[in-house]
């Protein structure tokens, strides 16, 4: 999260108005700032019979029950879920943190889609598409 602080120093006539006005706006862009949850990282691998494990690095600003990360999923590029590795806690001081899925790829793909959700936000964040094969 990027936490900004700005400091309004003004001795014209409604500066403290200023000052409250800016005040909420640095608030409501603060609870903006844990935003969507975001994949970072993907690595993967994967058996003849095109069972993949996927480790998956997700950031957020998890900042306890009501506004975590709660999970992370594999979808073909046409949106089918294939996977889901659900988040079953907050990971405050966790930050990115890495959670692993085995999941069974239909033949006819050679990318997949992982995308990660949050409790606030659902999803949004940032995905990335794995080529398969190479």
């Amino acid at each position: 999260m990027i936490r900004r602080r700005f400091l309004a120093q003004s001795a014209a006539p409604g500066a403290g108005m200023l000052a409250g006005a800016l005040l909420v706006a640095v608030a409501f862009i603060t609870a903006a700032a844990a935003g969507e949850a975001d994949v970072v990282a993907v690595e993967f691998s994967c058996n003849d019979n095109r069972i993949c494990r996927f480790n998956v690095t997700v950031a957020h600003a998890d900042d306890g029950w009501e506004h975590y990360a709660n999970k992370w999923e594999v979808l073909t590029p046409e949106g089918e879920l294939l996977g889901t590795r659900e988040l079953l806690h907050p990971h405050v001081d966790e930050q990115p943190f890495t959670r692993s899925l085995s999941v069974s790829i239909p033949q006819g793909f050679s990318a997949v889609v992982v995308r990660a959700h949050d409790l606030v936000h659902g999803y949004g964040g940032a995905e990335m598409t794995v080529q398969l094969d190479q």
